[in-house]
């Protein structure tokens, strides 16, 4: 006896799904969650480099306002810090369209 075609997408894999491959958008709220327990655990440690990174990362995995929300807090961690990745961080905001260019 022969199996009966298959119709429509092939299943994924069960280590795509289970890693939100199968699923851009649930890959992309997977890493934003796991980066949010990063950031409490950061902020419990009070460890600013973390905090800076953390934060960084979190806006290039965030869209719109989440991306400046998560871009501001890195800055401005990097600000306190004295952190030369400062002005890197600033110049992202601005691209982001949180923050004005300098004026000549």
């Amino acid at each position: 006896m022969t199996p009966p075609p298959v119709t429509g997408p092939a299943p994924a894999p069960e280590g795509l799904l289970a890693a939100g491959l199968a699923d851009p958008a649930a890959a992309g709220r997977a890493r934003l969650a796991a980066l949010d327990a990063a950031l409490l655990a950061a902020h419990a440690r009070d460890d600013r480099a973390a905090l800076i990174r953390l934060y960084a990362e979190a806006s290039e995995a965030a869209t719109g306002t989440a991306a400046a929300f998560y871009m501001t807090h890195a800055y401005v961690f990097a600000l306190e810090a004295g952190d030369p990745r400062s002005a890197m961080l600033r110049a992202r905001l601005v691209a982001l369209g949180a923050d004005l260019p300098d004026t000549p």
